[in-house]
């Protein structure tokens, strides 16, 4: 894990990847847990029989946002941001689907920082995050998320 404490230390990583969480399952109750909190429950993340006989995949699978928001959880196992008063989640860009992440597949975080600039005071930090499925070709996403640090 990368400890950052402050600008500087930050900035001396831009261009550099930060490390790779550790492998998440992604099992069928993560996925209900996930349609039941956000009301989508279309059949090819729910519906077992239905995926595995009439799915693309031939298996259930999980909602794209679903693995979206695992960065908070992932990110925090690569980097500490230490002294910081306010974290603020500010937008994702550049995000591409790669491949779906089927049921019991496990995914991993890796983080490369993009840019990192001081805003008066609030620091915008650019993290390319890519999002692998084990023994995957293809990784389940690429996109570049945008924290702002507001450092004591």
């Amino acid at each position: 894990m990368v400890i950052i404490n402050n600008f500087e230390e930050y900035k001396s990583y831009e261009g550099k990847s930060l490390g790779l969480s550790e492998w998440l399952k992604i099992d069928q109750q993560r996925i209900n847990n996930f349609a039941e909190a956000t009301l989508d429950y279309q059949w090819i993340h729910t519906d077992e029989e239905k995926a595995k006989t009439e799915g693309p995949f031939k298996s259930t699978i999980a909602h794209g946002y679903l693995t979206l928001s695992l960065i908070p959880y992932l990110w925090k196992q690569i980097a500490d941001v230490r002294n910081v008063k306010m974290e603020i989640n500010y937008g994702i860009e550049n995000l591409k689907f790669g491949q779906a992440v089927l049921v019991d597949s496990e995914v991993q975080l890796h983080a490369k920082v993009k840019s990192i600039l001081n805003l008066r005071g609030v620091v915008k930090a650019t993290i390319e995050a890519t999002l692998a499925i084990k023994d995957a070709p293809k990784p389940a996403y690429v996109g570049d998320v945008v924290f702002l640090y507001h450092f004591n």
